[in-house]
C-alpha cells in the first residue's frame, strides 16, 4: 500500500500542471465503467467535482447577476444627484440616492466575494480530476492487465487444442479407414446375407465421408495412403 501511495505521488509530480479535461464531463471518460463499477472514492470524487462545478458556474451566474444590478443602479445614480440638487438634501431623491449608493457599495462586496471564491475552485477542480484519473488509470491498468493474461492463456490453450484436434482427426480418419475395411473385408468374405442376419449397420457412403468406393473393386480396401489429399466424389459422380 505504501508503493503504491509513493507512486502515485510520483504520478501527481509528472503530471503537475499538465491540462486536463474534467473527466466527468467527458461522457468517453464514463464509458470506462460501463463493465466495471466505480470504487467508492472514485464515487465520492465525481460527487466533490461535480459540486464543484455547480458552484462555480453559481458563482458565475450570481457575479452576472450582480454585475447587471450594479451597472442598473450606477445609471440611475446620476439621476438622483440632479434631483438631489434640485431638490435638496432632505428630499426623497436624497435618500433614494442614499439607498442606490449602499446597494452599489454591497454589489462590489459581493462581486469581489464571488470572485476570491472563484480563484481557490479551479484549483481544487484540477487537485481532485487529477487524482480521479490517477485512480482510474490504476484500474484500467489492472484490468489491461488482468485481460493480457486471460487472452495469454487462451492462446495458449487453443495451441494446445489445435495440437489435440489434429490428432484427434488423425485418430478418426484411421478408425474410419478400418472401419471400411473390416466391412469390405466381411462383405466379400460373408456375403451379403450373412451381413444382413447379422444385421451389421454400415453405410460408407455416410460413414466414411473421407473416401468411399466400391466395395467390390480393387478388393474394396483402403489403406492411408488412399486418403491423403483426397475427399468423397460430388454427389452424382460416385
Amino acid at each position: 500500500m505504501a508503493r503504491k501511495g509513493a507512486k502515485e505521488k510520483e504520478f501527481q509530480k509528472a503530471l503537475a500542471g499538465i491540462d486536463l479535461p474534467v473527466l466527468t464531463l467527458d461522457n468517453r471518460w464514463h464509458k470506462l465503467f460501463t463493465q466495471r463499477a466505480k470504487t467508492p472514492e472514485i464515487e465520492a470524487l465525481v460527487d466533490e467535482i461535480s459540486a464543484l462545478m455547480a458552484r462555480r458556474a453559481q458563482l458565475r451566474d450570481e457575479e452576472r447577476k450582480v454585475k447587471a444590478l450594479k451597472k442598473k443602479l450606477m445609471g440611475e445614480i446620476m439621476g438622483l444627484r440632479d434631483r438631489v440638487f434640485k431638490e435638496g438634501e432632505n428630499s426623497p431623491a436624497a435618500k433614494e440616492l442614499d439607498d442606490h449608493t449602499r446597494l452599489i457599495n454591497d454589489c462590489n462586496a459581493r462581486i469581489e466575494a464571488y470572485q476570491d471564491e472563484q480563484i481557490d475552485l479551479p484549483r481544487e477542480i484540477y487537485q481532485k480530476n487529477l487524482r480521479l484519473m490517477i485512480l482510474s488509470m490504476n484500474i484500467c491498468y489492472e484490468k489491461l492487465h488482468a485481460n493480457s493474461e486471460v487472452i495469454e492463456e487462451i492462446d495458449e490453450w487453443i495451441s494446445k487444442v489445435r495440437v489435440q484436434l489434429k490428432k484427434q482427426v488423425i485418430k478418426k480418419q484411421e478408425k474410419e479407414i478400418e472401419n471400411f475395411n473390416l466391412y469390405s473385408y466381411m462383405h466379400q468374405i460373408f456375403g451379403a446375407e450373412v451381413m444382413e442376419i447379422f444385421d451389421i449397420n454400415y453405410d460408407p457412403e455416410k460413414q466414411h465421408p473421407i473416401r468411399t468406393m466400391d466395395i467390390n473393386s480393387r478388393a474394396g480396401v483402403l489403406n492411408d495412403g488412399d486418403i491423403k489429399g483426397r475427399t468423397a466424389p460430388p454427389p452424382g459422380k460416385r
